[in-house]
């Protein structure tokens, strides 16, 4: 069972059912100004205005003065934790398709929301009745790294001056089911993997970072929660580079306090939800619960945009657009072009090509997904090793016949571990589970057709659009500069901004870097000197 079916013990702070020992103050009633630092209203349960506070109105306290209040007289542990939840949009698509036919991930996604903020949700249940502060959205984190992905593959991000740039063709790191299986056995792919943290990591650095230096508090007091729809999102948030010894810039022993604390899939969700008690599908899908602002504006508004991020499209798959953001810039940068699609030999694998209004080739991606398509192409990718015979060709690769390693004309792969690509990851609720089988009026033991359908209503849910989304937001919508929907000045500010607060490089923040792996598990781990003495002791011999 994942920790966060263990965190009881953790006494949320913000919880207005548990006293607050601050002296109260007579403050003014006035709401603070939009661009002003986080302030949450705060009404002590049974207090009543009367006599001289009459009309003072409510106490006002800061989320500063929560964090540094010592607690609760009388708890068993006086420590005050700020919990935040992350929540990928694929594993709203994929509780959606199991709400009911229909429901679109908007909708999960708010009664995702219910659960982890709303007073009938996890609040109701454990022994401190936590809930969580925040509940953002990962599409936020998932524009910057598409912004910053593609400047990485078209040379021109701050590590295109760098000795460890990605080498061509870069390849998607967001899948860390494919990274980790590159960095035990194909340490040959590593220099192509892409620098860019994925949003699961992005946005525990985002939080653990600002909330750190704007609230002065240690980053083990922000516990960071991630929805995401695969399991080996679990083995990334162990990453010893996604911690606060990385960005911190401190040299500490250890391992440091990690990015992202724990991680919990949609299966997981539904786990949670019986261990307490609650009905998941009796969330009510209403109006998002209000959430206190970010105690920095410029960055409240971008993880917080009045304008709702779900600017999918079918096109772009159902991993986060990675190749597809990459495919639309190289295109609105040469105006005319064109983007050209070629099928491979599943439907696994795709290949693009872009070409100019006179035909010449401009940039060739290509998409491969599941560990079949993978292994090709990390054949392709091997290189050769020269022949010992005088005059003799390299071998160990695929070659052409024109000599040059096959598939090194790439400028982009898209690698992910999963046929089909994250709406189909290893966490997420599948066909067979009782639940869908269930709420489905499926018959025992689903087969593949029943599962092909399963998987296409999770798309068509991830794809699902609403119309309460017109609503223009931070300004970025309206920038010129837009690929996609997505404005790449506004990124930039934006993450510019976050380095300027945080005090911290942005290459710290928004790069990490990969190892190779190197497991002695089932290896003869004796030496050839130690072997003779054996067999010299087995057949009655010595020195």
């Amino acid at each position: 069972m994942s920790a966060i079916l263990s965190a009881d013990d953790l006494n949320d702070f913000i919880s207005p059912g548990v006293a607050c020992i601050k002296p109260i103050e007579t403050l003014p009633a006035a709401p603070a100004p939009i661009d002003e630092p986080l302030e949450t209203e705060v009404i002590i349960d049974g207090q009543q205005k009367s006599g001289s506070t009459a009309d003072a109105g409510p106490a006002q306290i800061s989320l500063t003065d929560c964090l540094a209040c010592s607690g609760v007289e009388g708890l068993e542990d006086p420590s005050r934790k700020l919990f935040i939840a992350s929540v990928a949009p694929q594993v709203r698509a994929n509780l959606a398709a199991a709400v009911w036919r229909g429901c679109t991930e908007a909708q999960a996604g708010r009664m995702i929301e219910q659960l982890f903020l709303g007073e009938k949700g996890l609040r109701m249940g454990g022994k401190w009745n936590n809930g969580f502060t925040w509940v953002v959205d990962t599409n936020t984190a998932r524009e910057a790294c598409l912004v910053m992905g593609s400047d990485e593959v078209l040379g021109e991000s701050s590590m295109a001056t760098m000795d460890n740039k990605p080498t061509r063709p870069t390849l998607t790191s967001s899948c860390p089911g494919w990274v980790c299986y590159a960095e035990k056995t194909h340490p040959h792919v590593l220099p192509h993997l892409s620098r860019v943290k994925s949003p699961q990591a992005l946005m525990g650095t985002l939080l653990k970072t600002t909330l750190s230096r704007i609230l002065g508090i240690s980053p083990d007091r922000i516990w960071h929660l991630a929805v995401m729809p695969c399991f080996d999102k679990k083995l990334e948030a162990s990453r010893e580079e996604l911690t606060d010894a990385v960005w911190g810039g401190d040299i500490k022993p250890g391992r440091g306090v990690r990015d992202v604390d724990c991680v919990i899939t949609g299966k997981e969700v539904l786990m949670l939800c019986e261990s307490r008690g609650i009905n998941f599908f009796d969330m009510a899908a209403g109006p998002n619960p209000v959430q206190p602002r970010f105690p920095d504006v410029t960055i409240h508004n971008f993880i917080f945009p009045r304008k709702s991020k779900h600017n999918f499209s079918p096109v772009a798959g159902p991993s986060g657009g990675n190749l597809y953001f990459i495919l639309q810039d190289v295109k609105s940068r040469n105006p005319g072009s064109q983007i050209q699609t070629i099928r491979g030999r599943n439907v696994d694998v795709v290949e693009y090509t872009v070409t100019s209004a006179a035909g010449d080739v401009i940039f060739k991606a290509a998409r491969y997904y599941g560990f079949r398509n993978i292994q090709n192409l990390v054949r392709r990718l091997k290189p050769a090793k020269p022949s010992r015979m005088p005059g003799g060709r390299p071998f160990g690769s695929a070659r052409k016949p024109t000599g040059k390693p096959a598939g090194l004309e790439y400028g982009y792969v898209e690698v992910m571990a999963c046929p089909g690509g994250c709406t189909n990851g290893g966490g997420q609720v599948k066909v067979d589970d009782p639940i869908v089988i269930d709420r489905q009026g499926l018959a025992p033991n689903p087969g593949p057709e029943e599962q092909k359908a399963w998987l296409a209503q999770v798309d068509e849910a991830y794809f699902s659009a609403e119309d309460d989304s017109a609503e223009v937001g931070n300004g970025e919508a309206e920038a010129k500069d837009g690929v996609d929907g997505i404005s790449p000045s506004y990124i930039h500010d934006t993450l510019e901004h976050w380095a300027e607060v945080t005090g911290v490089p942005l290459d710290r923040l928004v790069y990490t870097s990969y190892r190779e792996v190197i497991s002695d598990v089932g290896k003869d781990k004796t030496t050839d000197t130690e072997r003779v003495v054996q067999l010299a002791g087995k057949i009655g011999g010595g020195w």
